[in-house]
C-alpha cells in the first residue's frame, strides 16, 4: 500500500496554523467569485491553435477559478490531435496515460457495450457523484489539470456540476477548523486496490484529501462522494469531515455551477471538484462523447491567483 505524505509551507495560506493569512486569501477568493456562467466563459477560435490572446484569457480565469468553460467559433470538428496540441499550450504535458487513455493520453468518453470498460462509471449513461479527476491515482500521478471537450452532447442530460475545490476548503474550515488538519492527514483517504479476476490492477493508495505542494504553494485536492471503494480514517473528525463534505452535495451551496457542454465546447481546469448529471442518447442518433485529457501538471501561469491577471494585457 503506498501512503502519500501530506504538507505545507509554514507560511501558506492552506497552513490551518495562519489564520490572517487564511482570511486575507479568504476575501480576495470570495470577493472576486463569478457571479454567473457568463464570468467563466472564454471565446476562442480553434483549440488545436491557440492565439496568445486567447491562451492568456484562459489562463487568467483558470488563475482565479481554477476553471473555464470555452467555446469555440469555428465550427470544423475537433480532432484528439487539437485537444493535444491545447493541452501543450496549457503546459500539460504530463498527460495520464490510464486503463482505456489511448496511446496519446486522451480518453474518448462514451457509453460502452464492453462488460469490462462499463464497469467504470465515465462510460456508461448514469449519473457521476462528486470527485476529482484521478483520486485513486498514486502520489506521483496525481492530476493537477485536465481537459475535458465536447464533440457530441446527449440528446438529453448530460449536465455537468462544477466546484472551485478551493471554495470547498473555505467551507470545510468555515465549518471546522480542526477538519482541514484531519483531511491533511497522510492516512485521511484510503481507495482499496482494483482486482479485476485475481489480477492487481492497481494497488491500495492512501494519502491525504488536501495537500499544499511546496514548491508553487497551490492546493491540492483528491476526493470522492462515492460510497463504495471508499475507506475513510477511523477517527471522529475525519469522519466527520466526510459527512459534512456528502451533505454539500446534498444541499449544493451557491458557489455550484452547473453547465451542459455542447459540440465544441469545453472545460478547462486545475482538476476542481465536479460531477455529471446522468444522460440519454436517442436511437440512430448521434451519441454523446467527450475527449477527456488529464494530467500530472497544472495549468501553466495559474500557479497564484494574480499571476495570469498581472502579466496579461486582457480585462476580465
Amino acid at each position: 500500500m503506498q501512503t502519500t505524505q501530506s504538507n505545507y509551507p509554514v507560511g501558506s495560506s492552506f497552513n490551518p496554523g495562519n489564520q490572517a493569512g487564511y482570511e486575507r486569501w479568504r476575501a480576495e477568493k470570495l470577493n472576486s467569485y463569478p457571479n454567473n456562467n457568463t464570468d467563466v466563459m472564454v471565446s476562442i477560435k480553434d483549440p488545436g491553435n491557440l492565439t496568445q490572446n486567447e491562451l492568456e484569457k484562459l489562463q487568467a480565469v483558470c488563475a482565479r477559478f481554477n476553471f473555464a468553460i470555452y467555446t469555440t467559433t469555428n465550427k470544423t470538428p475537433v480532432s484528439k490531435d487539437s485537444i493535444r496540441r491545447l493541452c501543450d499550450a496549457l503546459g500539460l504535458n504530463r498527460l495520464d496515460r490510464h486503463l482505456y487513455a489511448g496511446e496519446d493520453g486522451i480518453s474518448a468518453i462514451q457509453a460502452t457495450g464492453n462488460r469490462r470498460q462499463g464497469e467504470y462509471i465515465p462510460y456508461t449513461k448514469h449519473r457521476i457523484r462528486w470527485h476529482t479527476d484521478g483520486y485513486y491515482n498514486q502520489s506521483a500521478q496525481q492530476i493537477k489539470g485536465m481537459v475535458l471537450h465536447c464533440v457530441a452532447p446527449a440528446a438529453r442530460g448530460g449536465e455537468n456540476m462544477l466546484l472551485d475545490h478551493e471554495i470547498a476548503y473555505i467551507m470545510l474550515r468555515d465549518e471546522n477548523p480542526a477538519f482541514i488538519d484531519a483531511l491533511m492527514q497522510s492516512d485521511a483517504l484510503t481507495i482499496p486496490a482494483n482486482i479485476v479476476d485475481g489480477k492487481i490492477i492497481r494497488e491500495a493508495v492512501t494519502g491525504p484529501v488536501f495537500s499544499v505542494d511546496p514548491q508553487t504553494g497551490t492546493l491540492h485536492m483528491r476526493y470522492s462522494a462515492r460510497q463504495r471503494n471508499i475507506e475513510w480514517k477511523n477517527d471522529a473528525t475525519t469522519l466527520a469531515a466526510a459527512e459534512f463534505l456528502q451533505h454539500l452535495w446534498d444541499n449544493p451551496p451557491e458557489y455550484v455551477f452547473h453547465h451542459r457542454l455542447e459540440a465544441g465546447q469545453g472545460l478547462v481546469s486545475n482538476n476542481i471538484l465536479h460531477g455529471r448529471e446522468a444522460f440519454e442518447d436517442d436511437r440512430g442518433s448521434t451519441t454523446r462523447l467527450l475527449y477527456r485529457a488529464r494530467s500530472y501538471d497544472r495549468i501553466t501561469g495559474t500557479d497564484t491567483r494574480t499571476e495570469a491577471i498581472a502579466n496579461s494585457k486582457i480585462r476580465l
